[in-house]
């Protein structure tokens, strides 16, 4: 029978883990001791179970293997030479320098600080301008031609939106405040009382009331 391939990640199966463990440890073990008999080699191994059991393999000593670990490590620890640092110490003068730089351009393109420069490099300077103020204006285009285009869109789906409220209440498209306006003037037409005549009278209101119920003469 073919034996399937392990898959690498954890088993969930605590027994199923348990159990695994107790034979690849074992095995690990004695991998360990037949390299050191065959090679003839100093081998230390340390495992510690999911509990933090520990197991531990030393071909000689387990505190010498360790301690000579540690002094190997020690010694080939990379340390900073001088000539590192001398070179990390040029490239900081590179890096100063560079920022004195970018600071004088900075000043001269604000205009400041022009008294110094010849002829040739205020008109180095002014092309440098005008292409920024051309990079400038192409922006500012392309922010209102955005601007626009958002505009109509908006103003096509009110138009949209206008369009079906005035079909769902069967009105033309900017039609209903013209019958409201002719409404109103038919209302103002028919009604009697909509003009009012006034009468300018200058005196006493006594002699304007004797005026208003006396007779004519010619009765």
């Amino acid at each position: 029978m073919v034996r399937g391939k392990t898959q690498m990640k954890r088993i969930e199966n605590p027994t199923s883990r348990q159990v695994t463990f107790s034979k690849r440890r074992n095995g690990l073990l004695k991998k360990a001791f037949e390299l050191s008999v065959l090679c003839d080699v100093e081998v230390a191994l340390i495992i510690f179970s999911p509990r933090g059991k520990p197991y531990e393999f030393a071909s000689s000593s387990m505190q010498e293997t360790i301690a000579r670990y540690l002094r190997h490590t020690k010694d080939n620890r990379v340390k900073p030479t001088e000539q590192s640092m001398q070179h990390l110490k040029t490239e900081a003068e590179k890096m100063l320098k560079k920022i004195e730089l970018l600071e004088v351009s900075r000043r001269k393109l604000l205009g400041e600080n022009l008294g110094s420069c010849t002829l040739e490099e205020l008109q180095q300077i002014e092309q440098q301008l005008e292409r920024s103020v051309t990079r400038v204006r192409a922006r500012k285009a392309k922010v209102f031609k955005d601007q626009i285009e958002k505009l109509k869109e908006k103003e096509e789906v009110l138009a949209a939106e206008n369009a079906k409220l005035c079909e769902k209440y069967g009105l033309l498209p900017g039609k209903g405040s013209k019958e409201v306006n002719e409404n109103e003037e038919a209302n103002d037409e028919s009604n009697p009382s909509s003009d009012v005549e006034t009468e300018l009278f200058i005196g006493l209101p006594e002699g304007r009331a004797k005026r208003i119920v006396q007779p004519n003469s010619t009765d």
